[in-house]
């Protein structure tokens, strides 16, 4: 592998040591359930990672289009959809493509039919998992808490995937999907903008693009566990200083990632995206775990959004791993994190500021 062109020289070296900003949960340790999770999760993954580690490519992508649809199913029964929730398929036709996804609301706040009607704020979700697993369905659960405990109405975003479609198809799609809400009505500084893990790096992309294009910026953006650097150079640099997530291998991982990335240039614009100062970018909330091998990803976004003058919140949740947020029957603090994501969003467009986590 080349040598990282990131500079990390300024970051901390360990997750344990990272700073934390903002507000964020009380004591310096998760719960005693999580530190078991993670010693459990850590030797369930570890063969699973080793194997796409250390096969060929082509028997690594062999491997991710069988195994995927059974890790997929994994996800949705650990991340169950509360009840009373709505879900309405969307497949239209905008800017010469296919925009596909799926409305997601309260049924006792926006109906059976989730119109825009009165909507209020619209969640845009765009779901992790390195542009090569998981859906809108994978990530229903985690995007229905956030649309029950905020009262948004939330448009969930079917991008393609690799290894069937390459970069940057996936980026192109959440670019159409943002100018498709435009396009049915709703105003820019109504949309909050989310996502995990590879969607925080597309939501990036989104707003490079607005600013290229003149295209108004969302109200606010919520990432949890963004991805920053597709090469994922800078997570293989930080598990290479001691780091280790009970989930993700940086080096197996840094593969996976190709299987999209392809040939692309790590220094390519819409890979290594930089951020024009400018004083309409949105507020952001940004979460990560305090064991992911993506915490300096999410150190970084953080600090880009401030070079770039957005008013930008990170918080650091100790003993966490990748995207905690979508479990909440493995451990309180996904709860927690969800609770504090939705009040962010619920004060999207006023100067309240986010409440001290208990």
């Amino acid at each position: 592998m080349s040598t990282p062109a990131w500079d990390i020289s300024e970051l901390p070296d360990r997750a344990g040591e990272a700073p934390t900003w903002g507000p964020h949960p009380a004591g310096t340790r998760g719960s005693r359930r999580a530190r078991a999770l993670n010693g459990y999760l850590g030797r369930v993954s570890r063969p699973m990672m080793a194997a796409t580690r250390f096969n060929p490519p082509p028997v690594a992508e062999r491997m991710l289009r069988a195994t995927r649809p059974g890790v997929n199913r994994t996800l949705v029964a650990l991340s169950p959809v509360p009840a009373g929730t709505t879900v309405r398929p969307v497949v239209a036709r905008h800017r010469r493509g296919l925009v596909r996804g799926e409305w997601v609301g309260a049924t006792g706040h926006h109906g059976h039919h989730l119109t825009l009607r009165d909507a209020g704020t619209v969640l845009y979700y765009l779901h992790g998992s390195g542009y090569v697993v998981c859906s809108p369905r994978t990530h229903r659960g985690l995007v229905a808490r956030l649309a029950h405990r905020s009262g948004a109405l939330a448009f969930s975003l079917d991008y393609r995937l690799g290894p069937q479609y390459r970069w940057p198809a996936a980026g192109d799609d959440a670019i159409r999907g943002y100018h498709w809400l435009l396009a049915q009505g709703i105003d820019a500084d109504r949309i909050v903008v989310a996502g995990d893990s590879a969607g925080g790096h597309l939501a990036l992309d989104l707003l490079a693009d607005n600013q290229q294009t003149g295209t108004p910026q969302p109200g606010g953006m919520v990432l949890f566990s963004p991805l920053y650097d597709p090469s994922f150079d800078l997570a293989v640099a930080h598990q290479r200083a001691g780091i280790r997530d009970p989930l993700i291998d940086a080096v197996a991982a840094q593969r996976i990632l190709k299987f999209y990335t392809g040939n692309a240039d790590p220094d390519e614009p819409r890979m290594r995206i930089a951020l024009e100062a400018a004083d309409d970018l949105p507020r952001t909330l940004i979460q990560y775990g305090g064991l992911e091998v993506m915490g300096l990803d999410a150190i970084t976004y953080h600090r880009a959004l401030l070079a770039a003058g957005a008013d930008a919140t990170l918080q650091r949740w100790p003993d966490q791993g990748h995207v905690f947020q979508m479990f909440p029957r493995l451990t309180p603090e996904s709860g927690h994190a969800v609770t504090a994501a939705a009040h962010f969003i619920d004060t999207v467009g006023s100067p309240a500021t986010l409440p001290q986590q208990s």
